[in-house]
């Protein structure tokens, strides 16, 4: 009987594995890209937390960068790790600043996204991912 606590280290597993979890990080990470970005270019004022002090409209454009652009990118898989630096710093900000006197039922949700960015951060997108295929050497 095969051991189920075995870990795999099936490479096309692994890289099927890293399009899911790209496809979710990133859809989710949209549903709060995508209200910012409307936001943005909408006639409303901006008002939004300015954590670190460099201005609530930099700030700004700072998450609609990372929460929208930088989304889209790992959904495709393309500059993967460049696209998940904007993600990981934003997370930490929301997490470590913006939420530290809520209580950890607020910071939870930055750290999750903010792990997971760090994953593909050291991972990269894998196999099925426009880095691998505009980039591979023939």
């Amino acid at each position: 009987m095969k051991n189920v606590y075995t870990t795999s280290l099936n490479l096309q597993n692994t890289d099927f594995g890293l399009l899911l979890f790209r496809l979710f990080i990133g859809g989710l990470m949209l549903t709060h890209g995508v209200p910012k970005l409307l936001t943005f270019f909408g006639d409303g004022e901006i008002v939004f937390a300015d954590p670190i002090g460099i201005g609530e409209t930099v700030t700004f454009t700072f998450a609609v960068f990372a929460e929208f652009v930088c989304a889209i990118l790992i959904i495709f898989g393309w500059a993967t790790r460049f696209a998940a630096i904007p993600l990981i710093i934003t997370m930490a900000v929301a997490a470590i600043i913006v939420h530290w006197t809520d209580g950890f039922g607020r910071q939870e949700l930055p750290l999750l996204y903010m792990g997971g960015f760090l994953l593909l951060f050291f991972t990269g997108a894998g196999k099925f991912s426009l880095d691998y295929y505009l980039l591979k050497k023939n």
